[in-house]
C-alpha cells in the first residue's frame, strides 16, 4: 500500500504542478518542467538531506512515467477542470496527505529522532510546492496565511501517537492521510488562517 500511496502522491503532485503552468499559460514544455518539479522537488530534497543518492526517481523510472502521464491526462482533460482552482486544490490537498506520510517514513527508515521525520514529511510535502510557486512567480502557499505546512506537522503528530497504539501499516497510513487531507479540506471550508504579520 505504501508504493501504491507513493505513486498516487506523485500523480496527484505531478496534475497540481500542470494545472498551475496551464493557469499561467505556459508553453508544454514550461507545463511538464512545472509538473515533474512539483512531483518530485520534494522528496529530491530530502533525499539529498538523508544522503540517499542517486535520489529516488532517478533509480526507479516508473515515477518519471507517472509523471509524464499526469502531465499528459491534465493537458488531455484540461476542458473538464471546469472550476481549475477546485482541481487544483483537490490534487494538492491529495499530493499534501501522501507525501507527508512517504517524508515520515523514510525518516523512521534510517533510525531518525520523530521531530526529524516530521520535518521531512514536511519537507517531502511541501517543498515540490514551493517550487512550483517560485518558478510561477507567486508567493509560495507556505508562506501565506493558509494553513498548509502546520497541517502537515499535525498530521506527524497525529501519525506518531497512532503508531504507538500499533496500528496494521496500512491502516496506520490510511488514518493519517485522510486526517491531513480532511483538515485541509475543513481549513479551506470555514476559513481557518494563521495570523500574519502587519508591517505597521
Amino acid at each position: 500500500m505504501f508504493h501504491l500511496l507513493d505513486i498516487i502522491g506523485t500523480m496527484a503532485f505531478a496534475m497540481s504542478g500542470a494545472l498551475t503552468a496551464m493557469h499561467k499559460k505556459l508553453d508544454p514544455f514550461g507545463v511538464f518542467i512545472i509538473a515533474f518539479v512539483t512531483a518530485v522537488g520534494g522528496g529530491t530534497l530530502r533525499d539529498v538531506l538523508i544522503g540517499r543518492t542517486p535520489v529516488g526517481w532517478m533509480m526507479n523510472l516508473q515515477y518519471v512515467y507517472v509523471i509524464i502521464l499526469g502531465f499528459g491526462l491534465a493537458i488531455l482533460f484540461r476542458k473538464k477542470f471546469d472550476k481549475l482552482r477546485t482541481s487544483l486544490f483537490l490534487f494538492d490537498t491529495i499530493g499534501l496527505g501522501v507525501f507527508t506520510l512517504i517524508g515520515l517514513e523514510k525518516g523512521i527508515s534510517i533510525g531518525l529522532h520523530p521531530i526529524i521525520c516530521v520535518a521531512l514529511g514536511t519537507m517531502t510535502a511541501c517543498f515540490g510546492g514551493v517550487i512550483r510557486d517560485i518558478l510561477c512567480t507567486e508567493i509560495p502557499t507556505i508562506f501565506r496565511r493558509e494553513i498548509y505546512a502546520t497541517i502537515c506537522i499535525f498530521g506527524g503528530i497525529v501519525f506518531f501517537v497512532l503508531k504507538k497504539l500499533n496500528l496494521e501499516d496500512d491502516i496506520l497510513y490510511l488514518v493519517t492521510s485522510i486526517v491531513i487531507i480532511s483538515v485541509r479540506l475543513m481549513a479551506v471550508k470555514f476559513k481557518w488562517y494563521l495570523p500574519a504579520f502587519d508591517h505597521k
